[in-house]
């Protein structure tokens, strides 16, 4: 069995951008929804905006630890849904109060882009906790971010699954060439 450490240490999932930026999203969600959102009127919402964000990190590990690679393919996908339904929440939390969504080429969006370069825990983004309009478009920059990376990383795996196929598959290839020599 392989221990956390081990995935750190030898360039396992603790490792990928995705992973770390999903850690991120996940912990300022919940962050997000304890102080902006009021626990007993929007409890169905937290719970969904949770789940979500713990879903999109949690199928990152798993998908990383198969050795499937049509489950990491799929397990990713489901990642990437995750984040897709909690970039939508955000996204319902602005329109509904009639606040701004900001452009993706706001000033504010690409400093916040350029944040994870220098420092890539979520104290980069604590001048983003000050009202409700600052930290859910934090989020939605954040959670976009997260989503190309995503989109890249599956096409990334589809394309080594096109070049090296399947678990199963090579499995065969493996049980055919030993039958030919034993």
């Amino acid at each position: 069995m392989i221990s956390s450490t081990d995935q750190t240490n030898k360039g396992g999932y603790k490792n990928l951008l995705v992973y770390k930026q999903a850690v991120i999203i996940y912990d300022l969600t919940d962050e997000f929804c304890k102080k902006c959102l009021d626990q007993f009127k929007d409890k169905r919402t937290i719970e969904q905006m949770t789940q979500a964000a713990r879903s999109g990190k949690q199928n990152i590990v798993e998908g990383s630890l198969e050795k499937s690679l049509k489950m990491n393919i799929k397990l990713t996908g489901v990642a990437r849904a995750s984040f897709g339904e909690l970039l939508e929440d955000y996204e319902d939390f602005l329109r509904t109060r009639k606040l701004p969504i900001w452009d993706k080429g706001d000033p504010r969006v690409l400093k916040i882009r350029n944040a994870y370069k220098t420092d890539s825990t979520d104290k980069t983004y604590l001048t983003y906790h000050t009202d409700n309009t600052s930290f859910p478009n934090l989020m939605l920059t954040l959670i976009s971010t997260e989503n190309f990376l995503l989109d890249r990383m599956i096409r990334s795996l589809e394309s080594k699954f096109v070049c090296e196929g399947g678990y199963s598959e090579n499995l065969t290839k493996r049980r055919i060439d030993y039958k030919k020599f034993n």
